[in-house]
C-alpha cells in the first residue's frame, strides 16, 4: 500500500439511494487528506444528488474529485484490477447496485469498480440505504459479506452527542473511510469508555454536582 497521502487511490460511488451527503462528506474527508479520489456517479445518483443537495452539488463534486468517470464507461482504468487502489467506498448504495455487485453483473462501471475490489481483495465498503428491508434485500447484503464487501448500512451513533445532522454524516463518513484501512490517521472519534464522554460540566470555581 502506498505510503503517502498523495499517492493513495481511492474509488468513490455514488448511487440512487438517500443519503447522497453521505457520499459529499466521504469525498471532502478524503480530498482534504490529499487522497486521489476517483469518481463515479450513477445516474440515479446524480438525480439523488440535486433533490437533497441541490443542482450543482454533482459539479461541485467533480472539482474536488482527482478524477471521475460516465457510470457507462466499462473501459475507465477503475475498471481493471492493475489499477492500483487502496479500495473503494459505494456511498450511497443502492439495492440496485448492492444486488448487481452481489450477483456479480458488471453491467455498469459501478458494480464493475466493485467487482474489481472484490476480485483483487481489497475493501469495498457499501453503504446501503434502505429500509425496511425484505428477504432479497438481507440475501444480497449476505452474498455481498461472503464474497468480502463490507456492509455498512449508515446507521447513526449517538455516543459521541452529535449536534446536528451534518455531525451525523461527517461521523458516518469517516467511520467508512476507516473501514479501509489506509495509511492515514484514524477519521472517526473512537471510543475509550464512559468516563471520556460523561464527565460533569464544569464552571469556574465549582466543583462538580453529586449523583446521588
Amino acid at each position: 500500500m502506498p505510503s503517502s497521502p498523495e499517492r493513495v487511490n481511492v474509488v468513490l460511488a455514488l448511487t440512487g439511494a438517500s443519503g447522497a451527503a453521505l457520499g459529499v462528506s466521504v469525498l471532502d474527508q478524503l480530498a482534504a487528506l490529499g487522497v486521489h479520489v476517483h469518481l463515479v456517479v450513477s445516474e440515479s445518483g446524480k438525480r439523488t444528488l440535486a433533490h437533497e443537495i441541490g443542482t450543482e452539488a454533482h459539479g461541485r463534486m467533480l472539482l474536488k474529485a482527482y478524477r471521475h468517470y460516465d457510470n457507462r464507461n466499462i473501459g475507465a482504468a477503475i475498471a481493471s484490477g492493475s489499477f492500483p487502489v487502496a479500495g473503494m467506498i459505494v456511498a450511497p448504495c443502492s439495492m440496485k447496485s448492492l444486488a448487481a455487485i452481489s450477483s456479480g453483473i458488471s453491467d455498469s462501471l459501478v458494480a464493475r469498480a466493485a467487482d474489481v475490489q472484490l476480485k483483487e481483495r481489497r475493501r469495498l465498503v457499501l453503504m446501503t440505504r434502505e429500509t425496511p428491508l425484505h428477504l432479497g434485500h438481507i440475501r444480497s447484503m449476505a452474498a455481498a459479506t461472503e464474497m468480502g464487501a463490507i456492509v455498512m448500512p449508515p446507521v447513526p451513533a449517538f455516543y459521541n452527542r452529535p449536534q446536528s445532522v451534518q455531525d451525523i454524516v461527517e461521523h458516518l463518513a469517516s467511520r467508512a473511510i476507516d473501514l479501509l484501512g489506509l495509511p492515514l490517521p484514524r477519521m472517526s472519534r473512537a471510543w475509550h469508555g464512559e468516563a471520556e464522554f460523561d464527565q460533569p460540566k464544569m464552571t469556574t470555581g465549582s466543583a462538580p454536582k453529586s449523583r446521588a
